[in-house]
């Protein structure tokens, strides 16, 4: 098992880069003007004294929570789940986006932006990807059909990673006018009509053909995820704005491809060639399992952005997909149930320990602490009297002061791009 502390993760050099970070985003989002009242009293409402990483995090575990709720009723998304739990979800979902955009704006307003504000959200932000994905295709019973399961949850999980392989290449974060906000209040949405009208109203059929309601939602996540996957491979065509059209880190624009298919490759094949309907049967657990790995070499990816370092392509959390594999090339000599839970407990005290790791060593270079203000804020009663002046600029934990986008609202990372 690696131990972090018996080593550092970040080298000087890339501490270094990490405090000369500057935040770059261009929003173009149509729901984000609209919330922006909302989000502008919310934090106003914030006390002064608490912390924005404390914001985010708190958000996740509520986000996080009400998804494991709705799993214990529908392990497998086929049995439709107590309606309440819906709405549990969409609660959770709600108070998650809601927290995650204001806590870059309580940051300015404590004037304790950090770099570390910006790739803790973006942390948390991988592993809500994966929570929010499998609610929706729970709420939505799609566990009648565990390939279009399967392909909406990685999709959401690829379509996150890619956001930040362009913002790697780019050195700039892209959203477009229908992209992650307009995502989340579209699932709320999902879980609020399940919660009225039952998970058993998307099977309804209707129509020439019998087709289910759940189509809508599918081929929508679908028509956006390609006009998402077309942008970013554009800018990635393009080249990116380091030495000779490469990365930020000088690399390859395509190298970022190659974590992302060790991570969806081996799973696409490993549900597909199980003799144990390892997926059908355990979809959830299989979802959680391969999405923490996937959030592992995610946040592997914003570190190398954010140092401008190259990325490893081999990863500790890659050893409960590798196991599954070889059990399945072995003819399954291991029960693989026993193996997915494996990944499951290894990827997820993987991820924590690695992230935790980073954040200390982080907090230690930058000499701040991740979830306290342990000193009055400096301009903290400027702000206090000017609550919505202070925090409408952006939403990042680091963010920019300046508007570099021509009036354009600077805002932080979500979990897809244009």
């Amino acid at each position: 098992m690696m131990v972090y502390r018996d080593k550092h993760i970040l080298s000087a050099q890339q501490l270094r880069k990490l405090s000369e970070h500057k935040y770059s985003c261009f929003s173009a989002s149509l729901l984000d003007p609209l919330l922006q009242p909302w989000w502008n009293w919310l934090v106003a409402q914030t006390p002064l004294w608490l912390a924005p990483n404390l914001i985010t995090i708190v958000g996740l575990i509520l986000n996080v929570v009400t998804t494991l709720i709705l799993i214990c009723y529908s392990p497998n998304g086929v049995e439709p789940p107590p309606r309440w739990t819906c709405l549990l979800c969409a609660l959770g979902l709600f108070i998650y986006q809601s927290l995650d955009s204001i806590d870059g704006k309580q940051a300015r307003r404590t004037n304790t932006s950090s770099p570390l504000g910006e790739l803790f959200d973006h942390g948390c932000d991988s592993i809500s990807t994966v929570f929010v994905a499998l609610s929706a295709c729970i709420s939505c019973q799609l566990g009648h059909y565990p390939n279009w399961l399967f392909f909406q949850c990685f999709c959401a999980i690829a379509l996150f990673y890619c956001a930040h392989w362009q913002t790697y290449v780019s050195g700039t974060m892209r959203f477009g006018r229908i992209d992650v906000t307009e995502a989340q209040f579209s699932i709320i949405a999902i879980h609020l009509v399940s919660a009225v009208l039952g998970p058993e109203f998307w099977l309804t059929k209707i129509g020439i053909g019998s087709i289910e309601l759940w189509y809508g939602p599918a081929f929508t996540t679908i028509v956006c995820g390609l006009l998402s996957l077309t942008y970013v491979f554009s800018v990635i065509k393009a080249g990116g704005v380091g030495k000779n059209g490469s990365t930020v880190a000088g690399t390859s624009v395509l190298s970022p491809s190659i974590p992302l298919t060790l991570v969806v490759l081996p799973a696409l094949m490993i549900a597909q060639k199980s003799p144990q309907n390892i997926f059908t049967e355990h979809a959830s657990v299989y979802i959680m399992a391969f999405g923490m790995v996937a959030a592992k070499v995610t946040n592997k990816l914003v570190i190398a952005h954010m140092t401008k370092s190259e990325m490893e392509y081999l990863d500790w959390s890659l050893l409960g997909p590798s196991l599954l594999f070889l059990n399945q090339y072995f003819n399954c000599i291991v029960p693989e149930i026993w193996l997915l839970w494996f990944t499951l407990i290894w990827g997820t005290q993987d991820l924590l320990r690695y992230c935790a790791q980073v954040c200390l060593e982080i907090c230690q270079h930058l000499r701040i602490d991740l979830f306290r203000i342990p000193y009055a804020p400096k301009g903290a009663a400027a702000s206090s009297s000017h609550p919505a002046t202070a925090s409408v600029s952006s939403q990042s934990n680091f963010g920019s002061s300046a508007d570099k986008n021509g009036g354009t609202t600077h805002r932080k990372s979500k979990s897809k791009p244009h």
